[in-house]
């Protein structure tokens, strides 16, 4: 049973991302539940908010795991390093609420775009050299070159994670304002 080192917080050497886990302090029990068809790599994201992979769960398979309330995790094929879901979601966060009990985290396939699923096809069948070979769109060829990354995707959650709290920062000087 792997479980999650309390790691110290160390002085920052910059601005701390968005995307990361805050405190040791809250245990949060829950079950990793492979049902995809893939190998799955779990990451958690630590402290300086970089990913910090877990030992693989092969499909159909399930790991008890020891976390933290405010640790995020991710999942991914460990093949391709495409996305997948956790109970419906892209990332999976510890609440107070999963403090009481063991909570099950079921990880499946997320519903691609047909656009998506294509890409995934032809990067399985056709070698990166020769992908500006096939007569498709040029966008299509840079979409191709363009692999999935855990990075790139944790920039993304970041960014809506900053517009979701803008959102809210708004809403809450206008209801100031006008209240």
């Amino acid at each position: 049973t792997l479980r999650c080192a309390v790691m110290p917080q160390e002085a920052p050497e910059g601005p701390l991302p968005l995307l990361r886990s805050l405190s040791s302090d809250t245990p949060a029990n829950v079950i990793f539940c492979n049902r995809s068809p893939c190998v799955v790599r779990p990451i958690w994201i630590n402290f300086k908010g970089r990913p910090q992979p877990y030992d693989s769960l092969q499909p159909g398979t399930g790991r008890r795991m020891k976390t933290f309330v405010t640790h995020p995790w991710l999942f991914r094929d460990a093949e391709t390093d495409e996305p997948l879901a956790v109970n419906g979601n892209e990332m999976f966060v510890p609440t107070a609420a999963h403090n009481t009990r063991m909570v099950l985290l079921h990880i499946t396939l997320p519903v691609f775009t047909l656009k998506e699923r294509c890409l995934q096809a032809i990067r399985r069948l056709v070698r990166p050299e020769d992908f500006r070979k096939l007569e498709i769109a040029r966008c299509l060829h840079e979409d191709l070159e363009d692999h999935p990354s855990v990075e790139k995707d944790m920039k993304r959650i970041a960014r809506r994670m900053a517009q979701q709290l803008h959102e809210e920062r708004e809403a809450s000087s206008h209801r100031d304002w006008t209240g």
